[in-house]
């Protein structure tokens, strides 16, 4: 599985704006666009279609911008892949359908090889929260700083 720079862009987008935002402060997309060196473009893009999964909320007006719809800790990094990727499962494999979609399904044993590595990644990215990746990112920046300038 090879994910597009849609799902790249849109997670790091994410986790900038759950970096910068708060309830009632939105983060531009100029702000994301230079932190993460992205297109504004493509951003608005990418913000288009998180906003359609209900994932950012848009704000309108002087100081406008998106904020996260959702808490961080209640936005999995599956969601935002599924979002912006539609399905993350590596393997369509029509024996795993409940009709039965394959004629040789019945005596095909790789259908369970492809399940168990669907299964497998979509446990792995429904675990992972954005507030997790939010952490990570803090203390990864705070890693050549003294630890008084980082305590937050």
């Amino acid at each position: 599985m090879k994910l597009s720079t849609k799902g790249r862009y849109g997670l790091r987008a994410l986790i900038d704006l759950a970096q910068y935002s708060g309830e009632e402060s939105p983060v531009s997309i100029t702000s994301i666009s230079a932190r993460q060196n992205l297109s504004e473009r493509y951003l608005e893009q990418l913000m288009s279609m998180l906003k359609k999964a209900g994932l950012v909320k848009s704000v309108r007006g002087a100081g406008g911008g998106y904020v996260l719809a959702k808490a961080m800790e209640e936005i999995s990094v599956g969601d935002i892949l599924r979002a912006l990727e539609g399905s993350i499962e590596p393997v369509d494999c029509p024996g795993l359908e409940p009709d039965g979609g394959c004629s040789a399904s019945d005596s095909c044993v790789t259908k369970y090889v492809w399940k168990r590595i669907n299964d497998s990644i979509n446990q792995t990215v429904d675990e992972i929260m954005l507030d997790q990746l939010v952490e990570q990112s803090r203390k990864k920046s705070c890693a050549g700083h003294e630890q008084r300038v980082c305590k937050n």
